[in-house]
C-alpha cells in the first residue's frame, strides 16, 4: 500500500487556494472565533499540481464532485471506476470519463451554466485528504470518439457518455484529523489472504500429539 503524508496542515494551502478560499466573511468568522484572521498575500493565477498531487490523484478509485446550479445551489457527486480514471494531463489539466448512470444529468448541467467546480479525493486507510478547485467542461463522447479512447481504460469505454476536462485552479491538502480509516475489499484481501495461507499451512502440519 502506498502511504502518503498526512501531515499536511492548513499552513501548506497552496496560495491560490488560499485567495479564492478566505473571503472577507470567511475571515470574519476567523476573527470571530480564533482572535485574529489569516492574512491573504498575492497569489499567481493558479497553483500547477506537484508530483505528490499527480502520484496521489493516479492511485485513487473513486472522488467527489461539487458544481453550482443556476439557481445557486451546490450538488455533490460521487464518481468512481478503476483507478487512475481520474487522468493528470499536466500540471494544471485533468480528464475523466463520465460513465452511464441514473440519467439525472445534474453535474452535466450544472456546469453548462457555471464551470467551477471543487474535487475531494480521499485516502481512507493513510487518513489523507486533497481538495480540488477548478473549471471544468463536459464534452459528447459521441462527438470526440479519440478523446475517449485517450482518456477511458480500456475496458470501460462501451460506457462512456461524456469526458470532462478539467483546468485546475488550486489545490489543498487537509490535516487527518476526524477521518475514520477505512478500507476496500481490495485492502483487507491483501492483508487477509497471507494470513489465511499461513493458518492453512499450519493445519496441514501434523500436531504434536498425532508423531509417532
Amino acid at each position: 500500500m502506498v502511504r502518503f503524508s498526512a501531515s499536511k496542515s492548513t499552513a501548506s494551502m497552496a496560495t491560490k487556494f488560499l485567495e479564492i478560499t478566505l473571503t472577507d466573511s470567511v475571515r470574519r468568522a476567523q476573527e470571530h472565533y480564533f482572535g485574529r484572521a489569516r492574512p491573504v498575500v498575492a497569489a499567481p493565477d493558479r497553483d500547477g499540481l506537484t508530483n505528490d498531487e499527480i502520484s496521489f490523484i493516479a492511485l485513487r478509485d473513486s472522488f467527489y464532485l461539487s458544481t453550482i446550479s443556476e439557481t445557486g445551489w451546490p450538488y455533490v457527486q460521487h464518481r468512481g471506476g478503476p483507478a487512475g480514471f481520474l487522468r493528470v494531463l499536466g500540471p494544471s489539466q485533468l480528464a475523466f470519463a463520465d460513465y452511464k448512470g441514473n440519467r439525472q444529468m445534474i453535474s452535466t448541467g450544472n456546469l453548462a451554466m457555471n464551470d467551477r467546480v471543487a474535487f475531494f479525493l480521499m485516502d481512507y486507510p493513510n487518513r489523507t485528504r486533497l481538495k480540488i478547485l477548478g473549471h471544468a467542461r463536459v464534452e459528447d463522447a459521441r462527438d470526440q470518439p479519440e478523446l475517449v479512447t485517450s482518456i477511458a481504460q480500456a475496458e470501460m469505454r462501451g460506457i462512456v457518455e461524456r469526458i470532462v476536462l478539467v483546468e485546475v485552479v488550486s489545490f489543498d491538502w487537509n490535516c487527518p484529523q476526524y477521518i475514520t480509516p477505512r478500507f476496500t475489499g481490495e485492502e483487507v484481501r491483501k492483508i487477509i489472504d497471507p494470513l489465511k495461507a499461513r493458518i492453512s499451512e499450519l493445519e496441514s502440519q501434523p500436531a504434536a500429539n498425532d508423531l509417532p
